[in-house]
């Protein structure tokens, strides 16, 4: 290939690049993080063609199956790889939609099988625990106990925690509001126990330094902007250190915890699919845990056959 070819080739999947970011941010609406992950995966197979001396609306079936062993041998987690092939499909139907390319390499090829994980889940009796082990004679200790109250409450994502707003408050309802993923907003009940801990919060908040543009979030760090996400994070494995817990935890098991005793004790799937703003009830399903002996039990509880069963036991009994 000419030198000049190259180079307008080079130009054109640039402008293609370009396009296809503003599609996903634009039509889709994804979120920052989100669409930045999209990006460094496409990266990732460009910098693969590269080597090749080819671009991507070159790229075969075989030079997908190619790049994805690449993943493989350099030790990238199959999680990872399915995650990367999914975002690869929807640049290549972007292509299509847009009359790029007439064949999508990515249509047959299937993503790397990946083993069923469940996340750590924390005992009622473990995350009383956590919450215990806050030490409210320090400056911070009350935002700290509010925060972990609402996350354990409304099952929030972290991301959805520090940009929380006071304006996103109904007390008086006993709901908050919560913008999510996709700048998706959902209404989440809120426990009077987390609210009561924000209030007493507000107090010393409000007598704390709060910076220009940040009044209105809810959890404001020591220098007055909003919390992050890392700090939480460290927070809490702090906080699980000091209570004994020895589980790897994060902010997200917070979420898992109360996905999970929401269950456990009754509550609708579909309810929690609402509260958790998952759109597909699959979603749901992987972050809720039923208890295998409590499953069990169940079964053996509620099955017809059973209940006749036990029936006809009780009465020979009597």
């Amino acid at each position: 290939m000419k030198q000049t070819e190259k180079s307008s080739d080079k130009a054109r999947q640039e402008r293609i690049i370009k396009r296809y970011k503003q599609y996903l941010r634009l039509e889709k609406s994804l979120s920052a993080n989100t669409l930045d992950a999209y990006m460094r995966d496409l990266d990732k197979l460009v910098c693969h063609l590269t080597t090749e001396n080819k671009f991507l609306t070159d790229a075969k079936p075989a030079d997908i199956e190619m790049f994805l062993a690449a993943l493989h041998d350099i030790g990238i987690h199959p999680r990872s790889q399915a995650r990367i092939l999914s975002g690869l499909k929807s640049f290549y139907h972007y292509l299509l939609l847009e009359d790029i390319v007439e064949v999508d390499p990515c249509q047959l090829i299937e993503g790397p099988k990946i083993g069923f994980k469940l996340p750590e889940v924390l005992t009622l009796e473990e995350v009383d625990a956590i919450i215990s082990a806050i030490d409210l004679s320090k400056n911070e200790g009350q935002r700290n106990r509010a925060i972990l109250e609402t996350l354990y409450s409304c099952g929030l994502r972290v991301s959805e925690l520090t940009n929380l707003k006071i304006s996103d408050l109904y007390f008086n309802e006993g709901f908050i509001k919560i913008t999510g993923k996709g700048d998706k907003q959902r209404l989440v009940p809120i426990s009077p126990r987390a609210i009561n801990e924000i209030k007493l919060y507000f107090n010393c908040r409000n007598a704390g330094k709060i910076k220009a543009g940040y009044e209105d979030f809810v959890f404001l760090a020591r220098w007055g902007n909003n919390i992050s996400r890392i700090m939480v994070f460290h927070m809490i494995k702090e906080l699980a250190e000091v209570a004994g817990v020895v589980k790897n935890i994060s902010p997200h098991t917070f979420r898992h915890s109360f996905a999970t005793h929401l269950l456990e004790g009754g509550a609708n799937l579909r309810a929690i699919q609402c509260m958790l703003g998952h759109e597909s009830i699959t979603t749901t399903e992987i972050y809720t845990h039923i208890d295998r002996n409590m499953l069990r039990s169940e079964i053996i509880e509620h099955h017809p056959r059973n209940i006749k069963f036990y029936a006809r036991i009780r009465k020979e009994i009597i």
